[in-house]
């Protein structure tokens, strides 16, 4: 089984329930769903096709709702730029003929001073500030080409005055916590603030909510620490980030999100261009190849397709070709990153304990029954090589949530007032659904009931042999 976890962008290729029960099968463990596209309706439908499906899944497919973000995005004109042209970008407000390009950022004009660039359609064409005007800023076309309606709009190394998270997200994230979606992605996190504001916003259901910071521009990334510590966990988007800082810095970017969320036991996801080519070839380049190697390298909980799944010709395939690129790389040592984990906890120290007992003993497994999934994240912040964690728990919520976490794979179990008879059922269905022999050895950890009440163990079992 793969340590590393697959998340799958739904979109028009991929959200019939045939071809969702297919990326399952071969390899999906979190479907998401973009809210820069579709509507509530169409995202709904999609929700409930995938809660039918983990009706008869051993492990379910968890959701991730990517929230649109504070985004600016051209007007609904469609515009064609040659390079060296001189162009007028208006700001509001605007009558519908000002300009060459409508911008829908009030602030755009004062914000930019000549020298100062303008990407647009995720940096397909780039626009270079070269003076004021009364409609806007005039530029000249560096990068031409065709500019079509409502394109995304990138301002590198500008601090934009726009809000961590807009009115519409806001409706978005109540609607998912409604149709129970497990993980929140939230777009253009500049700060920790906006983080604790969705976290404040997700009232009782932030503990089993789970919130995914995208780092994808240079205020995030200058705020990456304070961002990681906040956030559970973080994903680098090298879309806009690629656009926002130099492209030879992206590399280094990732890897210090690497670093810092095994540093402080968080999740981390690589997204963006994985494997960009599939969209429309049914075969990857060597290039896109050793992209996804060195995030499993890099020990990231989960790569991402995009567009590969979402509009591409080839969705199912595109997941396989993931899942073998990882199964490959996985069974070589990752850069160990999690040496530098801040055990501030008793249970990380316990959990160290075990993976330690585990690898020294040659123990492929460990178990861990949890009614609040900390146990199960304990495990996973060691990212252990060569050992699979099996969580067990009676909370539907943990159950999903552990789906992202790297090297965990949950059941669903209804516990017991007696922990020693959790641990039989556990170690029984594992010789039942996951083929361990009778008298395997695994490493245990959960409550054990004493004269001083519960206590968490760490113990060595043996799978039962009746």
């Amino acid at each position: 089984m793969l340590s590393t976890k697959i998340v799958c962008t739904i979109g028009p290729a991929s959200d019939t329930s045939e071809v969702l029960e297919d990326l399952a099968e071969a390899g999906m463990n979190v479907a998401r769903l973009n809210f820069s596209h579709g509507t509530h309706t169409s995202h709904k439908k999609i929700i409930k096709q995938i809660h039918e499906l983990n009706q008869s899944r051993k492990f379910p497919i968890a959701i991730m709702l990517d929230t649109q973000g504070p985004e600016i995005r051209t007007g609904n004109e469609k515009s064609a730029l040659k390079s060296k042209e001189i162009v007028t970008v208006s700001c509001p407000p605007f009558k519908e003929n000002e300009g060459n390009i409508h911008v829908n950022y009030p602030a755009l004009k004062s914000d930019l001073k000549p020298g100062n660039y303008i990407s647009l359609d995720s940096g397909l064409v780039k626009l270079k500030v070269i003076g004021k005007h009364k409609k806007g800023l005039k530029c000249e076309v560096i990068d031409g080409g065709i500019v079509n309606g409502h394109r995304h709009v990138n301002l590198p190394g500008t601090v934009v005055k726009l809000p961590g998270i807009t009115k519409n997200d806001k409706r978005d994230i109540l609607f998912g916590i409604k149709h129970k979606v497990n993980f929140i992605a939230l777009s253009f996190v500049r700060n920790s603030e906006t983080i604790k504001e969705v976290r404040k916003l997700l009232g009782k259901h932030a503990e089993h909510t789970e919130i995914i910071a995208k780092v994808e521009n240079l205020e995030g990334v200058e705020r990456l620490e304070e961002i990681v510590k906040e956030a559970d966990g973080v994903m680098v988007a090298r879309g806009d980030l690629g656009i926002e800082v130099e492209l030879e810095e992206v590399p280094q970017i990732q890897r210090r999100i690497a670093f810092l969320c095994a540093k402080y036991g968080k999740r981390s996801i690589v997204a963006t261009h994985m494997l960009e080519s599939m969209i429309e070839h049914p075969v990857p380049t060597r290039a896109e190849v050793t992209d996804v190697a060195n995030a499993i390298f890099e020990e990231s909980d989960a790569i991402m397709l995009s567009g590969e799944t979402s509009i591409g010709n080839y969705p199912v395939r595109s997941v396989e070709t993931l899942k073998r690129i990882a199964k490959h790389t996985e069974i070589f040592p990752g850069v160990n990153f999690s040496k530098n984990l801040i055990m501030e906890k008793n249970g990380q120290h316990l959990a160290a304990s075990a993976i330690q007992i585990a690898s020294d003993l040659k123990i492929r497994a460990a178990v861990v029954i949890t009614r609040n999934g900390r146990g199960a994240r304990y495990l996973s912040n060691l990212r252990p090589h060569g050992i699979i964690i099996y969580s067990f728990t009676e909370n539907a919520d943990v159950l999903t949530s552990n789906v992202l976490y790297r090297g965990v794979y949950p059941f669903l179990l209804k516990l017991k007032k007696n922990p020693e008879d959790n641990i039989q059922d556990a170690l029984k269905m594992l010789k039942d659904t996951r083929n361990f022999n009778s008298n395997e050895q695994v490493i245990v950890l959960a409550n054990i009931l004493t004269g001083e009440g519960f206590n968490t163990s760490l113990q060595v079992r043996t799978i039962p042999s009746d």
